[in-house]
């Protein structure tokens, strides 16, 4: 009987807050034996990453353990530093939410990789330094040797992902815990990490624990699923039982909750009113660079970029990491200058504008930012957060702000009590929700919403879906939706464009786009889209690796 590499035994994690303890996982009970991947699935603050973090005492200080961990035989709760710094990153490695807080902003990638290996290992710069950029390579970031010398600032969101994928990996740990490891990445480059995370397994018989709400990741990569809500576990099997004979209510509801690429969309798409009117949004051949700094020379992130949105209209922009969709919406509402070309706003021509001209579009235009640990104040309770941009707009204030707060936080499905919590207080998910109020809280003309649905669970996800349309029908916005998740694309928007290196490949109809799409990366794109369902997706997966 081979023993296992993890065995988690009548675990549980308490917090105190407020003079109170809150449960977060109660009596957890699962292992993963050497070469099993265990999916954890469940809504946002449902406990899956509390008990990942839990498992190597990675907890704020205010948290408390009960029961057993033990990671090849030793026990890990209330274990020594001397055992817990063994263990951490060499037999034990994690792929955290969010890479941005969870890189050094002060050391390179490269720096980071290096210091990993350094730690664990017998090896001296040089080769230190050379199995640094093979891993940088491996997990595809462009030009390994140039991004060496890169801070996390420096790079796409995605590729700030894949930085740390390749730090976990640097070891070959014996336990990968992978939370959210794919979040940030579009569905090609998902795809290659996904291989190597199951060349890891097959390679070392490594076991991984990985944390997702992508069903489709769940589908194609996992052996056994354990679902939890509220901290509880209310299912756990294979993952042909899990998604074929599912017995909870709740497990029934979050895969009826999962888009599929082609089905019917949450409901029927309407015609955008106002389409004839002027756009909302125009860029005439625009071109965004950065410029030098440092060792880094000048790179030209965006070339010839034309579109138009117009009142009421939401374009999806979709490719992959690093393509520069991010850098277009945050050009559109003038938090980036461009280069050169025609940059229209509400009405304004900020192509060449100033702090003070910039000023008159803030408050028509908001944006949703890709990482929300990283772009709330984590001084500011998030009722502040969310009331800053009335309060500063002269909408409101005293009673009428709280009272608008309130709504805003009803709107994206939070308490009323989570007005007076901090950001670290708050999952990934709930963060998200707070974003997305803060930019909806002045009722823009035009919305940037850039991987807003990323660290959503699949059902919270269907119903921010459902009450960003509502909001959309209602306040008539048009929206720039940045995403990497074609499904999610699929349900909300009226059209696609698709970028590739800085350029526009293709732009069209969402049916034209996802039906029939002419650009041979955007059929690439569609056909690495992994699909929630075991069978299809390994028939799927066998299929591409045998055209390789």
């Amino acid at each position: 009987m081979t023993e296992p590499i993890l065995k988690v035994s009548n675990y549980n994690i308490d917090f105190w807050v407020d003079g109170v303890w809150y449960p977060a996982a109660i009596d957890m009970n699962f292992e993963v034996l050497p070469g099993q991947v265990l999916a954890i699935v469940g809504e946002s603050g449902s406990g899956k990453s509390t008990t990942a973090m839990g498992l190597m005492s990675l907890l704020a200080s205010n948290a408390r353990t009960s029961g057993s961990v033990k990671v090849k035989g030793v026990e890990m709760v209330d274990a020594p530093a001397s055992t817990l710094r063994k263990f951490r990153g060499k037999e034990v490695a994690y792929i955290f939410q969010e890479p941005m807080t969870a890189l050094n902003p002060v050391y390179t990638i490269g720096f980071q990789i290096v210091e990993t290996l350094r730690n664990h290992f017998d090896l001296g710069p040089k080769e230190a330094k050379a199995r640094a950029i093979d891993l940088i390579g491996m997990v595809e970031i462009p030009n390994p040797e140039g991004s060496f010398d890169k801070y996390p600032h420096q790079l796409s969101g995605g590729q700030r992902q894949r930085a740390m994928i390749a730090q976990a990996l640097a070891c070959d740990p014996g336990l990968l815990v992978a939370d959210e490891p794919t979040t940030a990445l579009d569905v090609t480059v998902q795809a290659e990490i996904l291989d190597l995370m199951r060349n890891l397994r097959d390679r070392l018989n490594s076991a991984v624990l990985l944390i997702t709400h992508d069903m489709g990741v769940v589908a194609d990569l996992a052996d056994d699923i354990l679902v939890m809500k509220d901290g509880l576990t209310v299912e756990h099997g294979t993952t042909d039982q899990i998604f074929n004979r599912p017995q909870h209510p709740y497990t029934q509801s979050l895969l009826a909750s999962v888009p599929k690429l082609g089905s019917v969309a949450v409901r029927e798409l309407r015609a955008p009113e106002g389409s004839q009117n002027a756009p909302v949004l125009k860029l005439e051949n625009v071109e965004i660079e950065y410029p030098k700094r440092g060792r880094i020379p000048a790179f030209k992130a965006v070339t010839e970029f034309n579109l138009e949105i117009r009142p009421g209209e939401i374009v999806g922009l979709v490719g992959e990491s690093g393509s520069g969709k991010t850098t277009v919406g945050r050009a559109a509402i003038g938090l980036l200058p461009i280069s050169s070309g025609r940059l229209e706003v509400v009405g304004h021509d900020i192509s060449n504008a100033t702090q003070k001209d910039l000023r008159k579009i803030r408050r028509q235009t908001g944006i949703v930012f890709q990482d929300p640990a990283s772009s709330l104040n984590p001084r500011l309770p998030i009722g502040e957060s969310i009331g800053e941009p009335i309060l500063l707009a002269g909408v409101a204030k005293g009673d009428e702000l709280n009272r608008m707060v309130e709504d805003l936080l009803d709107s994206v499905e939070l308490p009323r009590s989570y007005r007076n919590r901090y950001p670290h207080e708050l999952s990934g998910g709930q963060r998200q929700r707070v974003g997305i109020s803060r930019a909806l809280a002045l009722t823009p003309d035009l919305l940037i919403a850039d991987e807003p649905t990323s660290a959503l669970d699949v059902s919270v996800q269907a119903r921010f879906l459902e009450l960003l349309q509502d909001l959309q029908d209602k306040l008539k916005f048009a929206c720039l939706f940045i995403s990497h998740d074609l499904a999610v694309v699929d349900i909300l928007s009226h059209r696609i464009a698709v970028m590739q290196h800085g350029r526009l490949v293709e732009v069209g109809e969402r049916d034209q786009i996802l039906k029939n799409p002419q650009d041979p990366y955007t059929q690439r794109l569609i056909s690495a889209v992994p699909l929630p369902d075991p069978e299809l997706q390994r028939i799927r997966r066998e299929a591409r690796l045998a055209a390789k």
